[in-house]
Formats: structure tokens, sequence, C-alpha cells
């Protein structure tokens, strides 16, 4: 199954605190695939009200200056109601929703989102659903299913929050494979690492986690710090020798085709439709 076209090449998703104006001057200079307007984590409590029409600004002016615009909204339901009321959904390539732990919340949500667009005249943007904590990871496999769906994310800092550890892999890497399989099971892109998505400082352990988190199977991952920015398109983007090698088995496979062959031999391993499959996307994706 195949990820839906509109999201499937988002690799770098940078966060934006609705109340940070004066990020958004340079916001669609620093390189990311997406500009994620956030009215959860990033905006205290008492800033909230003050939040959602600089939200619905920024979300305007990203999205007029060319940028694949997403909004995360709150996870509880007083909240986001709130969020959504005047939001410009045209503008938005997908609206995240955080804590997700039950199918009921993801569809709750559709429906709102979509009466809104309705009264908009237009179609609902697409939900990413953030799996946070030990139940949203459970719930996985029913939530992965429903039909509003674009991408899953696994958030580690919360997960691990939830557990009183640090976000090492230790105790994120079933987690993050429980999320990023049902993802792929329903063709949704997967965001994430199984790690901190905090590290600011030390680049090179911050390279680590996103080439393991490609490894993995994840598809992009969020960022916090513009610096991030483009260690994340590198992980999350086949190498120059990956592309060369997609290339070789593209060309092979399509001289077996002609030749009237289902496989053929290169580099000493046999080359079947999988294998094919994956160069191709590689191909794509670069």
């Amino acid at each position: 199954m195949q990820l839906r076209p509109s999201l499937r090449h988002l690799r770098s998703l940078l966060f934006l605190p609705a109340t940070a104006n004066h990020l958004l001057a340079k916001a669609t200079e620093r390189g990311a695939d997406a500009l994620v307007v956030d009215l959860e984590d990033a905006i205290p409590p008492d800033r909230k009200v003050e939040a959602r029409p600089m939200a619905r600004a920024a979300v305007e002016q990203l999205a007029a200056r060319g940028a694949k615009v997403i909004l995360r909204v709150n996870s509880e339901p007083h909240l986001w109601e709130q969020d959504l009321l005047h939001m410009p959904l045209q503008s938005l390539a997908a609206v995240m929703l955080p804590k997700v732990e039950t199918p009921l919340q993801v569809e709750d949500f559709a429906q709102a989102l979509a009466a809104g667009a309705a009264a908009q005249g237009e179609q609902p943007p697409p939900i990413a659903a953030l799996l946070e904590t030990p139940r949203g990871v459970l719930a996985a496999p029913q939530v992965a299913p429903h039909r509003a769906l674009c991408a899953l994310g696994f958030g580690a800092e919360d997960y691990a929050g939830a557990l009183g550890l640090p976000p090492e892999p230790a105790a994120l890497t079933w987690p993050a494979q429980m999320v990023l399989t049902w993802a792929h099971a329903y063709g949704l892109a997967c965001w994430g690492l199984a790690g901190s998505i905090a590290v600011v400082d030390d680049m090179a352990s911050f390279e680590q986690t996103v080439h393991a988190g490609r490894a993995m199977g994840f598809t992009g991952s969020v960022c916090i710090h513009p610096r991030q920015v483009p260690i994340v398109n590198r992980g999350f983007s086949p190498t120059a020798d990956e592309r060369a090698w997609a290339a070789r088995v593209v060309a092979a496979d399509e001289a077996a085709r002609t030749a009237g062959l289902g496989a053929v031999l290169l580099d000493g391993r046999m080359i079947d439709r999988p294998i094919v499959e994956r160069a191709r996307r590689w191909l794509e994706s670069a």
C-alpha cells in the first residue's frame, strides 16, 4: 500500500509556536517540507486564547507564501473546538490531533473538522493522529484504519515521560515499531523517532537518531529547531549510493521484462518485485 500522495514526501516538519511572530519571516526559508503552527505544547495555558487569532494569521500568511502548513491543535475537545473556530481550513495540508488514545477521539474530531470545513464550503484537511502514551500506542490497531487519517505520529518525549525514563532507544524502540507498523499497514505517513527530538546542540548524535528512525520505517520527523531540518531531510532521503543502486535495479528489471524473465541476478542478488518496488520508491522520493 502506497503512502497518500499529498504527504508521502514530507520528511521534515518544523514546529512554529503560534505566538512566535518573529519566526514567521524566515520560516519558509528553513528548508522544511512542512511548517507546523502549534497551539498545543508550545503555548502556555494562559496564552491559548491570545494564540488562536495569531495562529489563524500565521496559517494564512505561510500558505500564501507557498508553504505546506499543518496545524497542531490541543487535545481536549473544549480546546480544539476553539482552535478550529474561524481557522482557514482550506490553507491546511493537515491537522495534528495530539494525545490520541482511542478511535473515538479521532471520530469526534473528524466530525467537527468536517462540519467546520462544510461551513466554509471546503473539504476538510486530513488528520495526523499523534500517539504519545502507552494507551495511545496500544490503540494503534484501532486508530490507524480511520478514513480521515493521513499520518500517525509517535511522540517520543511524551511517551518516555509517561514511563518516567529518558527518551532512549531501550524504552522507545518497541512502541515506535508498533506505531509505524500500523501506519504502514494502512498506507499512512509515519512521523517520529525512537529518541529525543529535543537535541539541538549535539547534531552528530541527532543525526544518528534520524538515520535509525529511517531504518526502522519512519517516513519523516518533526523538528523543533531550524538546525535540525537539513539533518532530517538528508536522513529521510535516499543517499547517492542508494539512488545509483535503485537506477541499476530498475534498468535490470526492465531488461529482464524485455527478455521475458520474472527475476534477474544483479550484484550476486536476485532482483524480484519487492526489491524493484523499493528501488522505484527511492527514485520517486529523490
